[in-house]
């Protein structure tokens, strides 16, 4: 059993934590809002008075925030990781941010003589909690090997790519087709509806078909009811597409389905959506085929 820091809780980090305390694991934790963090007390985590000091308490930290501006936030200062980082000690970073910001981390952690991974996960808060979840590694290979048994604790879905932001790059490429299936998708079922399909009947025929894949097949439901938890809002699945599609344009890859989708959560922000869960790209596209949703 290790003894672990983890600094963001929230809907993917709590669960992350969760699995982690649940494996037998010491974890300390932080959390801005510690009241949202107070479900993994009651199971048994530790409370880290901030980010540093969960740093200093344990010899493999892992954080997940919300971005680059979040990551930033928790790093730096007499209070962030950086400063309680010495030789010997890990940093996982669970964040999705651009590939060049996670390699520039990296080199900061480097210089304290600790070692680094980017270890972003894809999948939803039921496969979290599943632990069906993918996680893709970045970093060096004899530090990957060393936390492996740790990091297959949240999910044995683990693929090491490469050296460090490689596992963000390869995040980049597998979030894009969250929006662009679930586009497809919408597409599909208003087409359904127009001609006659009820929608709910147009959603029970798509997800027993061939194409209904695990992530698309559990966001379904949200087109006929809005969902009690927000899962992955507009915000965030546009901070993504901007990612990949700056991505795309540094290395000469066009991204055509990539940039409608980004256009269509446009609209839902423009529409007071940008909270919703990004499932509201169906009642953007609801509105443009004069459908009453």
């Amino acid at each position: 059993m290790a003894n672990l820091g983890f600094t963001g809780l929230g809907k993917m980090g709590g669960r992350v934590a969760k699995r982690l305390v649940d494996a037998g694991h010491t974890v300390t934790g932080y959390n801005r809002t510690k009241s949202k963090a107070q479900r993994l007390l009651d199971a048994g985590m530790r409370w880290g008075g901030s980010p540093r000091q969960v740093a200093e308490t344990s010899d493999i930290i892992f954080s997940m925030v919300t971005n680059t501006a979040a990551l930033h936030e928790i790093l730096h200062g007499d209070d962030g990781i950086l400063a309680a980082l010495t030789p010997g000690k890990i940093y996982i970073d669970m964040s999705t941010i651009s590939a060049s910001a996670s390699r520039e981390v990296a080199a900061l952690v480097a210089d304290k003589g600790a070692y680094m991974l980017d270890a972003p996960v894809s999948g939803n808060v039921i496969h979290v909690e599943q632990g069906t979840v993918s996680m893709i590694v970045g970093g060096e290979r004899a530090t990957f090997e060393q936390v492996l048994p740790i990091l297959q604790d949240i999910t044995p879905k683990v693929t090491y790519v490469g050296g460090n932001g490689q596992a963000i790059v390869m995040k980049i490429a597998i979030n894009l087709s969250l929006s662009t299936q679930f586009l497809a998708f919408c597409e599909g079922i208003l087409l359904a509806e127009k001609n006659g399909i009820p929608r709910a009947t147009a959603v029970e025929a798509w997800r027993n078909s061939a194409l209904a894949s695990p992530a698309t097949w559990h966001r379904a439901p949200f087109i006929l009811e809005k969902p009690e938890e927000i899962w992955f809002d507009v915000n965030m699945m546009q901070k993504d597409l901007l990612l990949a599609l700056e991505l795309g344009r540094t290395s000469d890859v066009p991204l055509p389905s990539v940039a409608l989708s980004n256009e269509l959560l446009t609209s839902a922000r423009a529409m007071g959506m940008a909270k919703e869960d990004f499932a509201v790209m169906f009642d953007v596209l609801a509105r443009m085929a004069g459908v009453d949703n």
